[in-house]
């Protein structure tokens, strides 16, 4: 439940006025309440004007399931002559209201039981906040801390904590953990070293790390000393937020002063050091677990095993392997592949067979290891030997046979993994997908796409699917042979299974798709591929807009723009180049107007050559007043624009009837030292219409403060 912020009490004596509901008999029940109900009440009330006692009424309340009753009930016994308002009833009241939810009736009881100042008030309201906070009442909790202050009222510090320890549990978020943690110090209880690891780890938890570490330092003010959960709550936030070595200097710090690691301390940090590589320090907390005979977890031990095996320390860790199984336990798989690894790193391959030997190891998963390193240091015979002798014992499963037939893939020796397949079967072991993919891929490798294909048809019957690497393959070797159906079909069968393709393999086949003529397939192939999580690069949607423009699909252009922008893609200068010089057609003007506006305002300009193709398009279509602000920028930008390219700009403007904009680049032209053309002359000095010639020259006229186009008046009359 969330805690909703409330910056002070309301009064609550107008709102107990009015629900003031006062039964002197049983014919003060309200008409309105339905028959079931007002006998209810009838009855309550003559059995507790016979035995008027608090006990009673308080029993009353508990039992009686609806609490509006309640509330009537509770109203109307405390306005009789014996006084039955005691911590007990009202707090009883409250928590049925609190059930129910209804936050204003109990937020005016509670201004009722504060302001009355019933006896062991204090205590009542420490039991509601426990009560409420171990319920996760946490906003009705902080509004009985918040009547307690308002009163003066100090509650106990364990109920203040109880209400922080909820709020963070919860993750309510540092400002509201912040509103609570303010009402308790306005109350004026004194924070102790529970409350301050409270609040640490909600800086924590909010990213505030430096505040969580000020509030550390400022522990020693508030007459506190951390102890093991201070520590290990700014150890893991630290390490977690790649800050290792500041968490090694705080365990320093801690050993400094002379802080006991509790036992959670040492479950959570060992492995936070192992993780961040800090050995040294995993295995000083291993120790001094030892030394406090305190024992170690399967899951402590693993951790520092594979700390230990990924720094290289080898005997250590077989060392600690060793204690491992003398206490008890069982270790996990995971140990036995890391020790065989880190054996396998220094080449100490039959050192690493006679380690899982010696330890009677029945899982593949360290043998495995141990074959997939022995390929790797280029040992084929010696893995093939290995394979076979561990398969005598019972000790290969499937992935054993693949690590072997996909290293000879990778080497290129079909043969000997086609050999491996084949008693791979006589072994009973089915060919999966990756003993399928690895074949595949080595068949492309080698040019034989016909081999990959029969393949890939088996694969299919077996309703199998290849992993991304084999299947991106599979597609370049078809789209580079032109077999684009089969490439499709490849294509389409692992989309159906959610299969993703590389950013290469995409672009070849959607190209090999546009170029065969099939257009709207490649359209659709991108949605497909976008679909099963492929990432597309603006050379995806090129290759597509290219083959559209090609065929003056201006229009389809626009529907993959659309598509583009949906999807979140963010356009660079080559991008929106691409697109405008798509957009400029009879078709698209109104919209390539809007993409070059666009364009200029995110700081790109297109090329030269886009850009006079651009000014004669809009000039052609009328356009040019739409973008002549995009364009004054872009001229600015580029500083390469030919006088030709002004000529046309002023003379479109100037008829387009806006002459202050032409105006602007005529400044520029002449700034530059270049006169307007014939035509843009005739224009300007009036001969043509005189209309026209009139309005030009009105326009000049009303430029008074522009000296260059003073000048050119002056020159051209």
């Amino acid at each position: 439940m969330a805690l909703k912020a409330v910056s002070r009490i309301r009064p609550a004596r107008w709102r107990l006025l009015s629900a003031k509901i006062m039964y002197c008999s049983c014919s003060d029940v309200p008409a309105s309440a339905d028959a079931g109900s007002s006998s209810k009440i009838d009855s309550v009330i003559r059995s507790l004007k016979n035995n008027m006692q608090p006990e009673r009424l308080t029993r009353v309340i508990d039992s009686t399931s609806d609490s509006s009753l309640a509330l009537r009930i509770f109203r109307w016994a405390s306005h009789q002559r014996y006084n039955v308002r005691t911590v007990d009833t009202y707090s009883c009241m409250i928590s049925k209201l609190t059930a129910a939810e209804n936050r204003d009736d109990m937020d005016s009881l509670l201004g009722e039981m504060v302001r009355l100042r019933v006896p062991a008030l204090e205590q009542a309201l420490n039991g509601l906040v426990q009560s409420l906070s171990s319920k996760d009442q946490f906003d009705e909790a902080l509004l009985v801390i918040q009547h307690a202050t308002s009163a003066k009222l100090k509650l106990s510090l364990s109920a203040c904590n109880g209400l922080l320890c909820g709020l963070v549990k919860q993750g309510s978020g540092l400002r509201l953990f912040m509103l609570a943690y303010m009402e308790i110090v306005k109350s004026g209880v004194l924070p102790n070293v529970e409350t301050l690891n409270w609040l640490i780890q909600a800086l924590c938890e909010s990213g505030r790390v430096d505040l969580a570490l000020i509030q550390f330092y400022r522990m020693s003010r508030k007459r506190c000393s951390p102890n093991s959960h201070t520590f290990e709550i700014l150890i893991m936030t630290l390490c977690s937020h790649g800050r290792a070595d500041e968490a090694v200097e705080l365990f320093y710090k801690m050993m400094q002063l002379r802080c006991t690691p509790d036992s959670s301390f040492y479950t959570q940090v060992i492995p936070r050091f192992c993780k961040s590589g800090k050995v040294r320090e995993a295995i000083k907390l291993h120790q001094m677990m030892e030394k406090d005979g305190l024992q170690l977890g399967v899951h402590l031990y693993s951790s520092l095993i594979r700390c230990l095996c990924e720094n290289q320390l080898l005997d250590d860790a077989m060392m600690i392997l060793n204690r491992m199984i003398a206490s008890g336990f069982a270790p996990m798989t995971s140990a036995y592949v890391d020790i065989v690894a880190c054996c396998c790193t220094s080449a100490k391959f039959h050192k690493a067979l006679s380690f899982l030997e010696e330890n009677d190891v029945v899982e593949s998963e360290p043998y495995n290891v141990l074959l997939r390193w022995l390929c790797i240091d280029g040992r084929l015979k010696d893995s093939v030997r290995y394979l076979e002798k561990l398969h005598s014992r019972g000790l290969v499963d499937c992935e054993s046979w693949n690590i072997l037939i996909t290293h000879f893939c990778n080497e290129g020796n079909i043969r000997r993994a086609s050999e491996l397949i084949g008693r791979m079967v006589v072994s009973s072991f089915a060919p999966d997908e990756s003993t399928y993919s690895a074949i595949i891929s080595c068949y492309c490798r080698l040019g034989l796409y016909i081999d990959a294909l029969g393949m890939f048809r088996r694969v299919s019957v077996s309703n199998l699917s290849l992993n991304s690497e084999s299947f991106s393959q599979l597609i370049e070797v078809l789209c580079h042979m032109e077999r684009i159906q089969e490439a499709v079909e490849v294509f389409k069968y692992h989309y159906k299974r959610g299969c993703s393709l590389t950013n290469n393999s995409l672009d070849m086949l959607i190209q090999g798709c546009c170029l065969s003529g099939r257009i709207r397939e490649a359209v659709q192939l991108r949605s497909l591929a976008v679909c099963t999580g492929t990432s597309c690069t603006f050379f995806t949607y090129d290759i597509i807009i290219q083959a559209l423009h090609r065929l003056k699909k201006e229009k389809d252009v626009l529907v993959l723009f659309a598509q583009m922008v949906m999807e979140g893609y963010l356009l660079d200068g080559y991008a929106y180049t691409s697109l405008l010089r798509s957009f400029l057609s009879k078709e698209t003007i109104f919209e390539a107007t809007i993409l070059f506006n666009r364009m200029v305002n995110q700081a790109f300009v297109p090329d030269q050559e886009t850009f006079e193709l651009l000014v004669n398009d809009m000039a052609l279509f009328s356009f040019l007043n739409t973008v002549a602000e995009s364009l004054l920028k872009a001229v600015n930008a580029s500083g390469t624009v030919s006088p030709r390219i002004y000529n046309i700009i002023i003379y479109g403007l100037i008829k387009e009837g806006f002459k202050n904009e032409a105006c602007k680049f005529l400044d520029q032209m002449l700034e530059k030292g270049w006169v307007p053309d014939s035509r843009t002359h005739q224009l300007l000095v009036g001969n043509i219409s005189a209309e026209v010639a009139g309005e030009v020259g009105q326009v000049y006229q009303t430029v008074d403060d522009d000296n260059v186009s003073n000048i050119l008046l002056e020159g051209l009359n």
